[in-house]
């Protein structure tokens, strides 16, 4: 999204995904709905950009087996569907707008965005504001979810040989990885990150610094590698006292004013090509609360703000305020 003030409109393509398969709560199908019913589409074009809403994706049927082998079949079909879908929004020149669903949804979205990057020349680069790394795998997983793989899967780690052919493969270098708001690691992915060289800033760096140190260096990479920049945005980024619908919630997560600053700075940057929205569980939301701040974070991204930053306070009326 390129900065500016009201002269940066964008065509944006909204697509919901609403799988759960990789999660372990049920809820997080109902996501793309509750964003919607939220007000996302009607933010989007009260600030001017042209929105498109494709609706929700339907991936091709899979094969049923056991517990085990048909999560696994069908997460393989709604990553290889929105993997498609992803490329070809890439294509098609708009900023892809991916609403979800659980998390392990990126695999398709990323590996998309990826392919279309690679063809480009561009280099692509990923923030991940989240609470868990997200860096497990099928050798390492406590738990055998699949939403907290994704990370692995699209930097190419073992284990995903069968999600993708090769003519859809698609990965990110893993020192292009920003994982952001971490605050909760398997001892597996920890090691893993450590030995992949992927950047972590987690909670305790933002407690020290702020989240404006980290996002300004973060960008700083982007610009100088004339890079695509793709945030995934997981609910559980945020503090559960301000956002409750997720199903792994975990304390001390992002304030509001943190998660607002962030996406602020990133639309000033003007340097964010793809978006993911994803964990949100309405059935575990406080009366929509949980969507409603999400909305008003995608807003923010988009260039909602209180007034015009280039108007001091010294202009405002004509005297200092």
């Amino acid at each position: 999204m390129a900065s500016g003030d009201r002269d940066d409109q964008r065509f944006v393509e909204i697509i919901g995904v609403p799988i759960e398969a990789g999660a372990g709560h049920p809820g997080a199908l109902m996501g793309p709905a509750a964003l919607r019913t939220a007000g996302l589409v009607r933010a989007l074009r009260e600030l001017g950009h042209e929105v498109r809403d494709l609706g929700d994706l339907t991936p091709q049927p899979w094969s049923e087996g056991d517990a085990a082998t048909a999560r696994l079949a069908e997460i393989t079909a709604w990553s290889r569907a929105l993997a498609d879908h992803s490329y070809a929004m890439m294509r098609g020149g708009g900023v892809p707008v991916f609403l979800g669903g659980d998390h392990s949804l990126s695999m398709g979205s990323v590996t998309g965005v990826a392919r279309h990057c690679r063809e480009a020349g561009t280099p692509l680069f990923v923030l991940w504001l989240d609470a868990h790394g997200d860096f497990n795998t099928p050798h390492t997983s406590p738990s055998g979810n699949m939403h907290g793989m994704p990370v692995a899967l699209l930097c190419g780690e073992d284990g995903f040989d069968d999600v993708f052919p090769p003519e859809q493969r698609a990965t990110v270098n893993p020192a292009h990885v920003h994982l952001f708001g971490i605050r909760s690691l398997d001892p597996g992915e920890r090691r893993l990150l450590r030995a992949r060289g992927v950047d972590v800033v987690d909670m305790r760096l933002i407690d020290e610094h702020g989240v404006g140190v980290h996002m300004r260096r973060i960008i700083e990479r982007v610009r100088q590698a004339g890079g695509h920049l793709h945030v995934s945005l997981d609910v559980d980024f945020l503090d559960p006292a301000i956002a409750p619908a997720v199903g792994t919630a975990v304390l001390g997560g992002a304030t509001y004013r943190e998660a607002h600053l962030i996406m602020e700075m990133l639309h000033d940057a003007g340097v964010v090509g793809s978006l993911d929205v994803v964990e949100l569980n309405p059935f575990l939301d406080e009366r929509g609360k949980s969507a409603l701040l999400l909305v008003d974070l995608v807003a923010s991204l988009f260039g909602r703000r209180i007034i015009d930053p280039a108007v001091t306070q010294s202009q405002i009326g004509g005297q200092a305020v």
